[in-house]
């Protein structure tokens, strides 16, 4: 009995719903006229976007010396943006396949979303390497194929070269993984869809979806193939992106904490982002029953667990450094905290260390407004701390008659607001063309529900 009182108490989907009103809903939120809220969310989304794009374009015809870069930091907001948004990229895939293989039902609420989200946060990050080139027109160069270059090749040994071939790998499979957990939706919509250019549209990306058992059988080994395909690069892509650092020779990145430390600090940074889009999806579309507070405190308790991982990746840090006996290495985490950019610092602090330790109390987790300002700052505390890595690390080397400072100049301003434009744009327009919630799982996971309480009945 006491276990028939938690599942009734506390279902995954609120209101007791049929299949067919589970299908109903869902589309209603998608059909229907966009709200005043949307349309808000979409004008300032979109200006952002235009801003980006008239920096990107200015910069790329002038040079990029229109950014604050000198010679001793010689990386800042460029690849400060980079490794932000390969983190919020790595949300979508945990949840998907992670979370698919652990056979959590939860996912199935979020998983749609987070999977969008990895693909437009992808998207972001690709801009700044891109950039970063001086000469984005050439950057086919990355790739190795049959040219008629003579001796000049890409060289395989740097981890710059290594992220073209992870990030690539990784929007591939998550393109790949995210399209194919929409054809029983597509195929859904496609059934309800008036004759006309939607329906015919909805009818070809459904691939011929017909709903019979055979189908289902080889949809799901897919799916449970790719799943298992795409768990190793939620660890491979970010560990990657972080030898970027733990390769140099520069004090403050040559660490072997690194691949951990940025892998966990990923997918902090990433559920933080799922979980503000949600609450935001919650609210302008009327998905309460489907988006519930259950889901929010199981999404706060991993995101508790990976923050707590990122503080003490903190302490161990500076621990090492002092151990360790080699003055560069104290030097350079005695700066980070006291130097010239301590605020940075002890925002990051603040924000990824203190902040989430609210989450330990079920008020807090179940309080829809606190989480969404306690996500968001999460957010800014880890921009921070890649601005932290690269910058402190960078503005005083060996020598200190190379030291500079670093300021941000209006471009890279404007580049990064764009890039946030680009994600919120294309995440919106998402929220109105395709269905945010997998309709196919969330019947499943009510299906189970029900059977679980009649076994207890």
């Amino acid at each position: 009995m006491a276990e028939l009182e938690v599942v009734s108490r506390r279902p995954l989907i609120l209101g007791d719903k049929s299949l067919a009103q589970i299908t109903g809903d869902i589309c209603a939120a998608m059909l229907r006229r966009p709200s005043a809220l949307w349309w808000i969310g979409f004008l300032i989304a979109f200006s952002l976007l235009a801003i980006g794009t008239a920096a990107v374009s200015y910069q790329v015809a002038t040079g990029i010396g229109t950014w604050g870069l000198n010679t001793t930091v010689g990386w800042a907001f460029d690849i400060t943006n980079f490794v932000f948004w390969i983190g919020i990229g790595h949300a979508g895939t945990l949840i998907s396949a992670i979370l698919f293989l652990f056979r959590q039902r939860w996912r199935t609420s979020v998983n749609r979303s987070a999977e969008a989200m990895t693909l437009f946060a992808v998207m972001c990050a690709g801009i700044f390497p891109l950039i970063h080139m001086g000469r984005p027109w050439m950057a086919y160069w990355v790739f190795p194929y049959p040219n008629f270059r003579g001796p000049l090749w890409m060289n395989f040994r740097s981890p710059l070269a290594w992220d073209a071939f992870a990030i690539s790998t990784y929007f591939i499979i998550s393109l790949t993984f995210w399209y194919l957990g929409l054809i029983p939706d597509l195929a859904t919509i496609r059934d309800r869809a008036r004759p006309g250019l939607r329906r015919r549209l909805f009818d070809f990306f459904s691939l011929g979806w017909d709903g019979s058992f055979r189908t289902w059988q080889r949809y799901e080994t897919v799916y449970m193939l790719l799943a298992g395909l795409a768990t190793p690069l939620v660890v491979s892509v970010h560990t990657i992106v972080s030898w970027d650092f733990a390769t140099a020779v520069i004090p403050g990145w040559h660490a072997t904490i690194f691949p951990p430390y940025f892998v966990a600090g990923a997918i902090f940074s990433g559920m933080a982002m799922v979980l503000t889009l949600m609450i935001v999806a919650r609210t302008v579309m009327n998905l309460q029953d489907f988006i519930t507070v259950r889901h929010v405190e199981v999404m706060c308790k991993l995101i508790l667990l990976n923050g707590s991982i990122v503080a003490l990746a903190y302490g161990t840090e500076f621990f090492m450094a002092q151990y360790s006996g080699n003055r560069y290495e104290q030097f350079v985490f005695l700066n980070r905290a006291f130097g010239p950019f301590a605020w940075a610092y002890w925002t990051m602090v603040t924000c990824n260390v203190l902040i989430p330790q609210l989450l330990w109390f079920r008020r807090i987790r179940t309080n829809i407004a606190g989480v969404f300002v306690l996500t968001l700052l999460i957010n800014v505390g880890m921009w921070f701390e890649r601005f932290v890595i690269i910058v402190t690390s960078l503005h005083r080397d060996f020598l200190p008659s190379n030291w500079a400072s670093y300021r941000p100049t209006s471009i890279e301003v404007a580049t990064l607001l764009g890039s946030f434009g680009l994600f919120f744009t294309c995440f919106l327009i998402f929220c109105r063309i395709l269905p945010v919630i997998a309709m196919a799982e969330v019947k499943g996971v009510v299906a189970h529900e029900r059977s679980e309480r009649r076994k207890h009945t």
